[in-house]
């Protein structure tokens, strides 16, 4: 597009009136009515990006209709056996044994474990988990004598059996039964063992040392780490009840704690409008006072816990630890919160004095933003609508991975618990297994499951198409997300270039800012959120490199990995903060994404001095806004879960950790308060774009006058950040 009909935004050597130069026949109206966005000769921006963002979403749709066809969410829901059946499917042998239950957990020690994911012992479906301990040799005498103890043992084998006639070689050879059972309960729709713990002893079954079936002894620890190797989420079992169980407990709690953040956080929007200055030091005042009494808390606990046995344990002297209370009972925890909040303590007080004349600025430019929300107060219900839509595509995404991760037909692949067998990994048939070559040159060899795939060239492709689920899924996320902040910005842009305020700003300037968005610049914000999306992405691949690789890296490597990492953070930081400003240069002028790219960052770069001044400041104004949200909720939750209002209102009792509730309430109230002053932050972000872009233009004369609020530019020229007033 050419440049004519555009506002010459950005020489510092245009002169004349606005109002009478052929800008002002296209780009504004009359003078009285002062300058409006551009609308009428918009045209469409970035359309070769736009067409492949259509076409991206479009091949998105049929992965997600292929993958409906041939996925089965079955496969995740229901556990699946050593020959691919589900435990618990309707209408199969298994219907009435929903849980797996594993052979010998003792094997899963194996390295294959890590390798194949996948325990080297056969898994079969029962109905109910073994309930006491038993070995197949004890069964032997036991049937002599009453031949229940078979029946309830010949259960968890294979097939039904008349009675325990072979060897336990024998038993061992064919896998036909476990050699040993251990009293187990069902997780996650599986059989692990029962662990208790007595006078800081690990225990199954009242045990600590029992029989294994082969004639060795075993300890409870040594089944601890084989179960651990099945599922490392097994040390969360109690801890995941519990936490359950107090989510159902203060569930409403929480519901009445968010919604009073909701409405603190509309409230601090409205009254920063009349009183920025008065609830700014109300922030200041409470983000000290709530930080200060951290302080204290931290230091009344660690006093508390002088003298008590074990507290003077460190952190890595316990090592790690999936029941969190035992941190809480050690000095040095509550040390270290202790300086961290002094720290931040500091940290505050250390930017108020040094900051004390800049606040000024900031506090004017609040109030702008709140006259402004006030005007277009559509903006606030704004955030659900991002909501709405990040929902939908989080939802599509996570059923799509599911659908494609359980595509294909199972697969069944030779497993070793000893790993000596040169088939090792190699793809079999369990139904013709022990007749073939493997299975006599590789004795105690399995075939077992392995994972759901095929030879097709879909099934080839699936790990290709979950990496293309996941990068569209990132970049309509970044979608979402610039199409709020180009909407917002452009209803915030017609505020700002109202000359009479509110009678010049147009109706419905929310919704025709977004319509405007969608018609004229999806091209420019897919180009805006693609470059956000594969930086992204490329963290992702680091990441997962990293995961994989841990083991094998040294340190020059180590080191490399998180320079990248360091690099590519602060790459994308810099690329969102390239982008906002961007999105608002292209509400404002209707550009592609490129020029209004390098259009923000000259006029930035031009007002250096006044980004650090205004905006930086401002952002950390409302950071503040959120901590003293999320404190205020928090404290009162804190207040409220530890039984320290009785006589004026009574909490829920009997909770196992208060602090899941608490932390639950604390960081909800900060993401609803984040809500909220989002639209706040793009509102300043918009004002002082606007209001760079209104100084390079105007000079304040009669002709030219400026669009910034009275009061803003008294308290910026006072500061010497405007440019006096000409002389006529």
């Amino acid at each position: 597009m050419s440049d004519e009909g555009y506002p010459r935004t950005f020489d510092p050597n245009f002169k004349g009136p606005v109002a009478k130069s052929k800008v002002s026949s296209q780009v504004h109206s009359s003078s009285s009515r002062g300058i409006e966005i551009r609308i009428t000769n918009r045209s469409c921006t970035d359309v070769l990006c736009c067409i492949i963002f259509i076409l991206f979403i479009i091949a998105y749709i049929l992965l997600g209709l292929v993958a409906w066809v041939h996925g089965d969410p079955r496969r995740v829901a229901y556990p699946t056996d050593s020959k691919g059946h589900f435990c618990g499917q309707k209408g199969t042998p298994n219907e009435n044994k929903t849980i797996l239950f594993y052979f010998n957990l003792f094997s899963c020690t194996s390295p294959s474990v890590v390798v194949n994911l996948q325990c080297p012992t056969t898994q079969i479906c029962v109905s109910k988990c073994p309930e006491k301990f038993l070995t197949y040799m004890e069964i032997q005498f036991m049937y002599r004598t009453n031949k229940h103890y078979w029946m309830y043992y010949s259960q968890f084998c294979k097939s039904p059996f008349v009675k325990p006639a072979k060897t336990v070689t024998q038993v061992l050879l064919d896998d036909d039964c476990p050699i040993a059972i251990f009293p187990s309960k069902p997780f996650l729709q599986r059989c692990f063992p029962d662990f208790t713990t007595k006078n800081g002893t690990l225990t199954v079954g009242n045990k600590t040392i029992f029989e294994d079936g082969s004639g060795k002894k075993r300890n409870a620890i040594e089944l601890r780490r084989a179960a651990n190797r099945v599922n490392k989420i097994l040390d969360a079992r109690a801890i995941g009840m519990k936490v359950f169980e107090d989510y159902a407990t203060t569930w409403y709690w929480i519901l009445i704690g968010l919604t009073i953040a909701m409405l603190l956080s509309w409230l601090f929007v409205i009254l920063l409008r009349f009183t920025a200055g008065f609830l700014f030091w109300v922030f200041m005042v409470g983000v000290i006072g709530i930080i200060g009494y951290g302080i204290w808390h931290c230091y009344q606990e660690h006093s508390n816990l002088q003298g008590r046995p074990n507290s003077h344990l460190t952190i890595y002297d316990i090592g790690f630890q999936t029941d969190i209370s035992m941190y809480f009972q050690l000095k040095q925890t509550w040390f270290a919160f202790m300086i961290i909040l002094c720290l931040l303590e500091v940290f505050i007080i250390l930017m108020l004095i040094f900051l004390r004349e800049r606040i000024r600025i900031s506090i004017a430019l609040l109030k702008e933003g709140s006259k402004a929300i006030g005007y277009l107060p559509t903006t606030l219900i704004y955030p659900v609508l991002t909501f709405i839509f990040l929902s939908i595509c989080i939802a599509y995404w996570a059923v799509t991975a599911i659908y494609l991760a359980t595509s294909g037909v199972p697969i069944y692949k030779v497993i070793s618990p000893e790993r000596t067998c040169k088939h090792e990994n190699t793809t079999c048939n369990p139904e013709i297994f022990n007749t073939t070559e493997i299975a006599r040159v590789c004795p105690g060899a399995q075939c077992n499951f392995a994972f759901y795939g095929g030879k097709s060239l879909y099934h080839q492709y699936v790990p290709t198409f979950q990496m293309f689920n996941l990068f569209v899924f990132l970049w309509l996320i970044n979608f979402i997300i610039a199409l709020g902040q180009c909407a917002l910005a452009g209803a915030f842009a017609s505020y700002y270039w109202a000359l009479k305020k509110p009678d010049d700003i147009p109706q419905y300037p929310v919704f025709t800012a977004f319509g405007r968005a969608i018609r004229y610049h999806t091209g420019s914000l897919a180009f805006g959120s693609l470059i956000l999306a594969l930086i992204q992405m490329f963290k992702l691949v680091l990441e997962y490199l990293d995961h994989r690789l841990k083991e094998a890296q040294n340190n020059i490597s180590k080191f490399l990995q998180c320079c990248l990492k360091c690099c590519f953070w602060c790459l994308e930081k810099m690329v969102k903060f390239f982008n906002r400003n961007a999105y608002v240069m292209i509400a404002i002028y209707g550009k592609n994404f490129c020029r209004s790219a390098r259009d923000a960052f000259n006029l930035l770069m031009r007002n250096v001095l006044k980004v650090a001044v205004m905006d930086k400041v401002t952002d950390f104004v409302l950071i503040l806004g959120k901590i003293l949200v999320a404190g205020c909720i928090g404290v009162l939750a804190f207040l409220l879960f530890t039984h320290r209002l009785p006589m004026m209102i009574e909490g829920p009792t009997s909770l196992n950790y208060y602090w899941v509730p608490l932390l639950t309430v604390i960081i909800g109230s900060y993401l609803v308060a984040h809500g909220f002053f989002s639209v706040y932050a793009m509102c300043i972000d918009t004002i002082f774009i606007c209001f760079c872009e209104d100084l390079e233009r105007n000079d304040g004369s009669r002709e030219k006058p400026y669009f910034i609020a009275p009061t803003l530019h008294g308290t910026l020229n006072k500061m010497q950040l405007v440019p006096q007033k000409q002389k006529e």
